[in-house]
């Protein structure tokens, strides 16, 4: 009973708002700084289960990795929204970003455990392409700083959101809903690149 309860409030968790799944709706470009940065990474299911799934990996992951995973997530999104905001472009940014939310979905559903360094690689590498996309999708006219602060606020929600999501689980369910949250990550992850979500 207790682990159908936990699955159903990390299922509440990341239901992401998918009215608006990126900028280019009526209204969403014209909020500018702070409101659109805390705005953008709730507004699309990729961004949203991305940063989720690094709180519930630092959880798995246990120790050291509660606090360094979401640090190198939120510094290396800092310079990818930089980069973004400068008018760099990486290359195959949505896929990226779409690889990124297979990749930690899968190795939290597999349990994979790396050493800390190449698990905090592994999350810089992906929040570089999701900093890039907050840049670069940046109303113009907006504050960088402003945008910036507002989505390094909603990242940091974010990561908190799977961390007490995984603590949650681990506590009122079993370790193993830890896993079943990644697989469901995962699957997500699938249905969106077959253009089903």
């Amino acid at each position: 009973m207790k682990y159908t309860r936990a699955l159903a409030l990390l299922a509440f968790t990341l239901t992401p708002t998918l009215a608006h799944a990126h900028p280019g709706h009526a209204g969403h470009d014209e909020v500018g700084g702070i409101g659109w940065g805390l705005m953008h990474p709730f507004t699309g299911l990729d961004h949203l289960l991305a940063m989720v799934a690094v709180g519930l990996w630092a959880v798995q992951l246990g120790g050291r990795a509660l606090w360094a995973l979401p640090a190198a997530f939120v510094g290396t999104m800092c310079l990818g929204g930089l980069m973004g905001m400068n008018g760099a472009v990486l290359p195959l940014v949505e896929p990226m970003i779409l690889t990124s939310v297979l990749a930690l979905g899968a190795l939290i559903a597999f349990t994979v455990r790396l050493p800390l360094a190449a698990c905090a690689g592994v999350v810089a590498l992906s929040a570089l392409f999701h900093g890039q996309a907050h840049g670069a999708e940046m109303p113009v006219g907006a504050s960088g700083w402003m945008t910036a602060l507002g989505f390094v606020a909603a990242t940091t929600a974010l990561h908190v959101t799977g961390v007490l999501g995984g603590l949650g689980l681990q506590k009122f369910a079993q370790s193993r809903a830890v896993r079943v949250a990644g697989a469901a990550i995962f699957a997500a992850a699938v249905l969106m690149g077959a253009g089903i979500l």
